[in-house]
């Protein structure tokens, strides 16, 4: 079907290669290719909330990423169906497009969750620091699909669509917390861009920040959605969060746990035990409570995508930030969880140390030459023309890494009973 929404200047791929010969369409096409990549495969063993692997039925980043697609998708139905909308049968947000983006929203995240992106970030503070979305834009355009380590050669609206934050790292100051991309990838956020520079009005930082195409904001809930909502449903399974939890946070917090309102609409499911049903219906509601708004601003002539913005009702966007006030203040920051964090931080750490002076400053472990990583990534670090780009590849490597992965090649290299010459390395 005809789709007026998008043209030229959306489907182009960044090395101008086309796709005219293809049944698919551009923006299937970069969805299968997150798909079939190994780096997708490896959210099944990263942390979401929970460690991965300590039960089944927790969300990993995975299924985690596999929600957010759904939702993402189905915001985009919601948009094109409403009879009160801008959008029609041959003018409308590819839900394609949007499944992509949503897929790949936390390809670069690393082992242990948001602890992880932390530690990688402080490891790295003399070369750029580590952020999991300026990762997945190195990811996409550098590092995965090719056997070249080319990247995926995405096209314009999906890339840009990943693109959350349009700050570069030394455009705040230098050794910022998160939400920046890497100075080296400049080049991609002006070809995403068009090649036209930013107003001055747009400053580095949260405002510029703010700036998103619509289908990024369409993710952008999908992924609070799914977050504030989904997570509720792990931690009550998890016995994190129960009536007598909610209740004593909320009398502290002064917030309502009467008939009607969202905490005692959750504490109810809880006590029926129908917590899942409830949190499908919610993920409806906040589905629904979206609408597009018109837009003008310096990118909204080139393409439809910086034309609409996604409004949200109200009470719908308050209800998500409480839920994720609640999850955050009794869930994330119980003692249980941060001891895990510090655990994963503290392997990360080591795992730094030690392939940082073999493999970052190119010297020797106790004046032997030890090879600790798989031949081609060793091969490839070795080959790199300073110690910026050795110590990016090391972190590749790293942040690469499943969660059992890591804690499997910290036993092997400190812990002295674990291991054998038949341990797999790769």
């Amino acid at each position: 079907m005809l789709n007026r929404y998008y043209g030229a200047f959306d489907t182009e791929r960044r090395s101008g290669a086309g796709d005219d010969t293809d049944y698919r369409t551009p923006f299937q096409i970069d969805r299968d290719r997150v798909l079939h990549t190994p780096t997708f495969r490896r959210l099944q063993n990263k942390t979401q909330v929970f460690w991965s692997g300590e039960y089944d039925f927790y969300r990993t980043r995975l299924t985690h990423s596999l929600e957010v697609a759904q939702i993402g998708k189905s915001i985009s139905y919601w948009l094109r169906s409403r009879p009160d909308g801008h959008l029609g049968e041959d003018f409308f947000i590819d839900p394609d497009l949007v499944e992509a983006i949503c897929l790949s929203h936390d390809l670069g995240h690393p082992p242990f969750g948001h602890a992880g992106e932390r530690t990688l970030n402080y490891l790295l503070r003399g070369h750029g620091g580590f952020e999991g979305n300026a990762q997945t834009l190195r990811l996409l355009t550098e590092r995965i699909f090719s056997a070249k380590r080319s990247g995926m050669d995405p096209t314009r609206a999906f890339l840009d669509g990943v693109l959350k934050y349009k700050s570069l790292w030394t455009e705040l100051g230098g050794q910022p917390e998160h939400h920046f991309i890497y100075d080296n990838q400049q080049q991609y956020l002006n070809w995403a861009m068009g090649g036209i520079d930013f107003p001055t009005d747009l400053t580095p930082g949260s405002v510029r920040d703010s700036f998103k195409s619509i289908e990024c904001q369409v993710m952008d809930w999908a992924d609070d959605t799914a977050y504030s909502l989904n997570d509720l449903s792990d931690s009550v399974r998890a016995g994190f969060l129960n009536i007598e939890k909610i209740e004593a946070w909320a009398e502290k917090q002064g917030e309502a746990t009467g008939e009607a309102t969202p905490l005692g609409d959750l504490m109810r499911a809880i006590r029926r035990k129908r917590v899942d049903p409830f949190v499908g219906k919610r993920i409806g509601k906040y589905i629904q409570s979206t609408r597009l708004e018109t837009d003008v601003n310096f990118l909204s002539a080139t393409t439809n995508r910086y034309r609409y913005r996604l409004a949200i009702d109200d009470s719908v966007k308050a209800e998500s930030r409480l839920f994720k006030r609640l999850a955050f203040e009794v869930v994330f920051l119980s003692p249980q969880l941060k001891q895990l964090e510090h655990k994963g931080s503290r392997m990360l750490r080591h795992l730094w140390e030690v392939l940082g002076e073999r493999y970052i400053s190119q010297g020797t472990i106790d004046g032997q030459d030890f090879q600790l990583l798989p031949a081609d990534t060793a091969a490839e670090i070795a080959a790199a023309p300073d110690e910026a780009t050795r110590a990016r590849l090391v972190c590749d490597f790293l942040s690469g890494m499943t969660d059992g992965y890591a804690a499997r090649t910290y036993k092997r290299l400190f812990t002295p009973d674990f291991g054998s010459i038949g341990d797999l390395i790769g």
